[in-house]
């Protein structure tokens, strides 16, 4: 669905990747890992089409991702970078139904039949029911990331594109939250997600995209990055692996 060739990308005038060339597979899981100050929330924009490459292309279906039209491009791709988005005084439900805008023509501002299914189903695949009255800036920082995802999920595209999801939630609902994209993706949906926990990611992702030294270092099944000593050279420190008991690798700081 999303091809990325020779991809190099600038912020405010800097290079901050180069050669980055990656494939997104129809029902998978890819993981985006590195540094802060890496580039990964702009290598997520970038495939949202909000930056435009400065080589290379990034393509949906074989045409420039930032050259698509809008409404078209929000029908096929669901970005969520909650720090980006204001809700001031709206309801939860409200908040979630913005979703569904991309599927109306201008001219509609009402749900239909169809826009209720899908908000109705987001709100419960993140069980966010007894919120869904409630002004949204009366919610806890987890609470509204909740509230985030279900807006991406009431989207109902075929990609999502999520930067940091797990942000502000405890371990449970964190878990909870990544089972939840992890379940999408046996229906077709692909899922590249921006995470910062190492052991996270291996658990959830079929493959892992690092990021690293300006250009991408790995993109390989979760227990191969781990295993090597890409990661060591991402993040500049010594990384300890152990065996856990069902055979996956995991890794902490050595020091």
């Amino acid at each position: 669905m999303i091809r990325a060739r020779g991809l190099a990308l600038e912020r405010g005038g800097r290079r901050v990747l180069d050669e980055i060339d990656f494939e997104l597979r129809p029902g998978e899981f890819v993981a985006v890992l590195g540094p802060n100050g890496v580039g990964k929330t702009t290598l997520l924009r970038a495939c949202a089409g909000f930056e435009v490459p400065a080589e290379g292309t990034i393509e949906l279906d074989g045409k420039a991702v930032h050259r698509l039209p809008v409404a078209r491009r929000a029908r096929h791709i669901a970005m969520l970078a909650s720090d980006e988005l204001l809700a001031d005084e709206l309801r939860v439900r409200d908040v979630v139904a913005i979703g569904r805008f991309p599927h109306r023509p201008w001219w509609k501002f009402s749900a239909d039949e169809e826009d209720e299914r899908a908000i109705a189903a987001a709100i419960a695949a993140t069980h966010i029911e007894e919120y869904v009255d409630r002004v949204f800036t009366h919610l806890s920082s987890g609470e509204q990331q909740r509230v985030w995802i279900a807006m991406a999920l009431a989207q109902g595209a075929p990609l999502l594109l999520l930067d940091e999801p797990t942000t502000h939630l405890d371990v449970r609902v964190a878990h909870n939250v990544l089972e939840l994209l992890r379940e999408r993706t046996k229906n077709g949906t692909s899922v590249l997600c921006v995470l910062h926990d190492i052991n996270e990611a291996a658990s959830v992702a079929d493959r892992v995209l690092l990021l690293g030294c300006g250009r991408m270092l790995a993109l390989a099944p979760p227990d191969e990055v781990l295993a090597s000593s890409l990661l060591d050279e991402a993040y500049g420190i010594a990384m300890h692996r152990a065996r856990t008991d069902d055979g996956r690798t995991i890794v902490v700081p050595a020091h």
